[in-house]
């Protein structure tokens, strides 16, 4: 791409998305370079259509993702390419509306206590007990755990917006114990290249290894801890605009689905870090 592909990460950078982001819908713009083996601004519409029903009946990716490569495409030919909508229209597949298979407390016990290292099973914990999305549990730094106001701190999540979530004192404990096994720092769960945390990748294998040897057959990746954090609190009673600020949900639309995977709320109510609390033997 060169100088197309320059000014699109300038677009990137100015537009304040995250490199993930970023790098994603670089990604998107090259395959379909590669697919027609010219430059993407010479395609006319109806070939970026047609590369998108290859990628869906060919290449068989799921309405949601075939949705997240049309934004990366539309951001390229309306905001770098400058063509309005009206004149080039990249039409996005209609959103599935099945819904998640949400994990039970006790399946979430049970894959917890089936992971293989201390490392993998403290950071499944953390992404269930602070419902916390994969990008923002890797990026964790031992500072982000502020015991005195029983917080963690997640510094620019999705939408580069920072926002404080629960600490339970059973994640605390946790936690410390896993620090003074390998005393990380600066992030709290770090990777094999020195000064750097854990990838995004070993963190999903660490989840699918864990579910399949705990025997869920239950759909999802690592997200569905996320899913039963907030699922698990609106069960026993929590209202939405709580579990919104912990989700770091910037529209309260977001949080409402999960009315949908939650439709009996208990009438019992406790503390939050309460209901998250654990009983699972802990691994040598």
């Amino acid at each position: 791409m060169g100088t197309l592909r320059a000014k699109m990460e300038r677009d990137l950078v100015v537009r304040g998305l995250s490199e993930r982001t970023g790098l994603n819908y670089i990604r998107f713009v090259e395959g379909l370079t590669r697919h027609y083996g010219r430059a993407p601004d010479t395609l006319a519409v109806h070939e970026v259509e047609a590369y998108l029903v290859y990628l869906r009946q060919a290449r068989q990716l799921t309405w949601e993702s075939l949705a997240t490569v049309v934004t990366g495409l539309r951001f390229f030919y309306e905001v770098t390419l400058g063509r309005p909508r009206a004149n080039f229209f990249i039409p996005a597949p209609k959103q599935s509306s099945k819904r998640p298979e949400v994990l039970s407390r006790q399946e979430v016990e049970r894959l917890l206590a089936q992971t293989e290292h201390r490392r993998d099973r403290t950071l499944l914990m953390t992404t269930y007990a602070a419902g916390l999305r994969v990008s923002e549990v890797v990026a964790l730094k031992v500072a982000h755990i502020d015991s005195d106001r029983m917080v963690i701190r997640i510094e620019q999540g999705k939408g580069r917006s920072d926002r404080y979530t629960l600490l339970s004192e059973r994640l605390l404990a946790e936690l410390r114990a896993y620090w003074r096994v390998g005393r990380p720092t600066p992030w709290l769960f770090s990777g094999q290249r020195q000064g750097r945390h854990v990838a995004v990748r070993t963190a999903l294998r660490a989840y699918t290894t864990a579910k399949k040897r705990a025997g869920i057959t239950k759909r999802g990746g690592i997200h569905a801890l996320r899913h039963a954090f907030a699922t698990h609190l609106l069960d026993a009673g929590v209202d939405l605009y709580t579990i919104q600020w912990l989700l770091g949900h910037r529209d309260i639309t977001s949080t409402t689905r999960y009315l949908h995977l939650a439709p009996r709320a208990l009438a019992r109510r406790g503390s939050l870090c309460d209901l998250l609390a654990f009983d699972t033997a802990q691994p040598a």
